[in-house]
């Protein structure tokens, strides 16, 4: 049979319609994830005990619970508990923002907390100001530094956005689930070939940005 069942009905069409689903809850995560993600790492470098471990409270949280409880629990709990319904992408995009933004921030805080001290001693003995200091050493520095890992953690966040199959939300796997079921008992062998186009779809996403991230990691250090 190979991939004929690809164009049966509207296979073809669906599969790109859960592809666009999928792309568009990976990249909103991403993009707010960046923003917000950049903002706590800062906050992390707070001089105060108090918002230190709130930080920190905030993130192994986060780290601990898995991804897949805090759909379940935004998904079912939250309509549960307060009556109020969000849509299954919605319920997707902030949970991976919640996730995006905590680590994220780890990356931020580490890659500003691993420039070497005696360029900031170096920096306030010639008169530069926090302000300056930042914009001057900190900031190019840090960017060069996270930016790698960066990439790494939203290439972790494209493929995790499989779970929101388990939601009900209708993206590329739940649409090959589908094919699947349909097909089960005409060509039994129908789900290695749709898993196999998934895994594909996947890979031409994930491996060029991996690939990125390498390639910005040798050049860096180099």
């Amino acid at each position: 049979m190979g991939f004929e069942w690809l164009f049966e009905g509207r296979n073809l069409a669906r599969l790109g319609e859960g592809l666009w689903l999928t792309a568009q809850i990976s990249f909103i995560s991403v993009a707010i994830s960046l923003v917000f993600g950049t903002l706590f790492g800062l906050l992390m470098r707070s001089r105060y005990k108090a918002v230190q471990f709130a930080c920190r409270f905030y993130l192994e949280t986060i780290r601990i619970v898995p991804i897949l409880v805090w759909l379940f629990a935004l998904y079912f709990g939250l309509s549960t508990w307060t009556n109020l319904h969000i849509s299954g992408f919605w319920v997707c995009v902030w949970v991976f923002v919640l996730w995006g933004t905590a680590e994220m921030g780890d990356l931020v805080r580490g890659a500003l907390g691993s420039i070497e001290k005696h360029q900031i001693e170096s920096a306030k003995a010639v008169g530069l100001t926090p302000a300056q200091i930042f914009r001057y050493i900190e900031l190019p520095q840090g960017i060069k530094r996270v930016l790698p890992s960066m990439i790494n953690l939203f290439t972790r966040m494209v493929k995790t956005s499989s779970l929101a199959a388990l939601i009900g939300v209708i993206e590329v796997v739940k649409v090959g689930q589908q094919i699947i079921e349909n097909s089960l008992f005409t060509d039994p062998k129908v789900s290695f070939y749709v898993y196999g186009l998934i895994f594909a779809l996947y890979f031409v996403i994930c491996y060029p940005l991996s690939l990125w991230a390498k390639t910005l990691e040798k050049r860096w250090e180099s």
